[in-house]
């Protein structure tokens, strides 16, 4: 087996598919992780592009397009990625790669044989993976600004009987539910669950108050039995805490300026069209 470029405290994990086929992996790194597989000749893994950090001489990477992704048009017009890159050991030797995650994420690792083959991810949770992984794609729904199902935060679907590495913000947690047993989470900190948990939407405000926005707004309410990963930190909020940082004092203090402001321009016109309107008459 390759070794990596460097030493590493970190004990492998080993990952046996339902071939029998054994893939060792270790996962790297604090707040920032990342994944290093090993991969003996002709294995290879599927990642997001732009994950890839590094990789040992034996390995070829080829940008390729997924058909499985339903919505892989419609991300290209939205200016997203609609390929994944597959990175194959093509030498005589073991070989090495490492995905990096993102963001400041950590990198979960999910043998989707264990979950029914089934996982609902928030979207771009997906990172790379080994074998038999499938992932799916809804047409982006944040435009709405309303969640009205499951389908509206959790749009990735990731399917098969292989190990899939997904990534969450900031500390994950785990919970393990029986069956009946009730969790109510915030929408934007589920990273994924498993597909025999039942999902209900909550709203915790009239719809008025929803549509402008605001924290805390959209509760999932989670009845097992299943599993779900909870994250601390969501990207959307780590970026919009860094946009009011860099921004000028008064968009640091009113984030809706834009808002407002468009608002302004909406009612002048109002009144300039009534004012013509009155005057014709």
């Amino acid at each position: 087996m390759a070794a990596p470029f460097f030493s590493t405290p970190f004990q492998p994990f080993v990952y046996q598919s339902p071939q029998d086929a054994v893939t060792p992996f270790q996962i790297l790194g604090g707040e920032a992780q990342i994944v290093q597989i090993m991969l003996k000749p002709q294995e290879k893994v599927i990642a997001k592009p732009g994950s890839m950090c590094y990789m040992s001489g034996s390995i070829q990477m080829e940008n390729v397009y997924v058909p499985e992704n339903e919505a892989g048009v419609w991300q290209w017009l939205l200016g997203k990625n609609a390929t994944s890159i597959v990175l194959q050991n093509t030498g005589s030797t073991d070989g090495f790669v490492g995905i990096a995650a993102p963001t400041l994420a950590r990198v979960l690792p999910i043998d989707l044989a264990l979950f029914g083959g089934e996982m609902l991810c928030q979207p771009d949770a997906f990172l790379c993976s080994i074998n038999d992984v499938k992932v799916n794609n809804t047409v982006d729904q944040r435009a709405r600004n309303v969640i009205t199902t499951a389908e509206g935060f959790l749009r990735q679907k990731i399917s098969g009987q292989g190990l899939a590495f997904i990534v969450g913000g900031g500390s994950v947690v785990q919970k393990n539910l029986e069956v009946g047993e009730v969790l109510a989470v915030d929408v934007s900190s589920i990273v994924a669950v498993s597909a025999s948990v039942n999902i209900q939407i909550k709203y915790n405000a009239p719809m008025r108050r929803v549509v402008f926005g605001g924290d805390n707004l959209v509760t999932a309410v989670l009845t097992g039995p299943g599993i779900v990963f909870i994250q601390s930190m969501p990207f959307h909020r780590l970026s919009q805490r860094i946009a009011r940082a860099v921004t000028s004092p008064n968009m640091r203090d009113n984030p809706k300026f834009f808002f407002q402001i468009a608002i302004f321009f909406f009612l002048a016109y109002v009144v300039v069209v009534s004012s013509l309107i009155l005057t014709d008459i």
